[in-house]
């Protein structure tokens, strides 16, 4: 796999200087229950990022749920973290992914390519044994100079855009009844953007947080051209990053994440909103 290491992987090269480890647990109905599960125990040498406090920005009247963080207070959180560009960086949760890829994805947008999500939840890790403490870890800082690569980013006008002209593959990561309006928990409007189709992100991850084969993240989106280009959301720009991780496992090249999601689109009025199996 390009994207992910295994456990059994990370336990050989804890002490290893060369590698940061990001703890990204977090729930988003407990938004202060991942850091305190942090503070009880962690993997050994681990970082705590906060999804809402870390790996994204404070809500605004566009952007979404989750808005991009500055780039350079990510930057100035990982350089204290020791991560510069000759640190391998393994990101893990115990959300089956979800955390932890969005936090891969976020440093892949900033040019950091030596970054993997682990395979496996944090559940999974402690049942196996592997070393786990309640020590915070301190570290040296290190500078980290972000090189964004907008290539992994689809702006609002991106999405106009392939609404408009097809320009894109849409696809939509969020559980059916959401995508298709029958029930919306979470955003104001149920629906939709028109014309993405459905793939739900959890198809591509097995009990325990483990990830499918690259084959079998191939077959998931075997309907969709290699060479298509694809814009991929969620609700918030969150659980749509493990779908742009397993389309990257896939073989797909031109994949880019809309880190607004439905929550930034439907804060346009003037946008349209499908429903039901189109």
């Amino acid at each position: 796999m390009k994207h992910i290491v295994s456990q059994t992987w990370l336990a050989e090269r804890l002490n290893k200087e060369d590698v940061r480890i990001i703890d990204c647990r977090f729930h988003l109905n407990d938004p202060k229950r991942g850091l305190a599960e942090y503070i009880e125990d962690h993997i050994l040498g681990a970082f705590y990022f906060d999804l809402e406090k870390d790996l994204s920005a404070p809500v605004s009247e566009h952007g979404g749920r989750h808005p991009l963080p500055s780039v350079e207070e990510v930057a100035e959180k990982l350089g204290a973290a020791g991560i510069d560009e000759t640190v391998t960086v393994i990101a893990y949760d115990d959300q089956d992914g979800a955390m932890a890829a969005r936090c891969w994805w976020l440093l892949r947008y900033l040019g950091h390519e030596r970054v993997y999500v682990l395979d496996g939840n944090y559940t999974q890790w402690k049942e196996k044994g592997f070393p786990v403490t309640d020590k915070i870890p301190t570290v040296p800082p290190r500078s980290f100079h972000p090189r964004l690569q907008p290539s992994w980013l689809a702006t609002v006008d991106d999405v106009r855009r392939a609404v408009r002209e097809g320009s894109a593959v849409l696809i939509d990561s969020r559980e059916w009844k959401r995508y298709a309006g029958i029930e919306e928990p979470i955003d104001c409007v149920a629906g939709h953007i028109p014309g993405a189709v459905h793939m739900f992100w959890k198809d591509g991850i097995m009990t325990g947080g483990y990830w499918k084969s690259q084959e079998q993240q191939a077959q998931r989106f075997a309907s969709i051209r290699k060479d298509a280009p694809i814009i991929v959301y969620c609700g918030s720009g969150v659980t749509a990053c493990p779908n742009v991780l397993a389309l990257k496992e896939a073989g797909y090249t031109n994949v880019r994440l809309y880190a607004g999601s439905w929550s930034d689109w439907i804060s346009y009025p003037d946008h349209p909103i499908a429903g039901g199996e189109k």
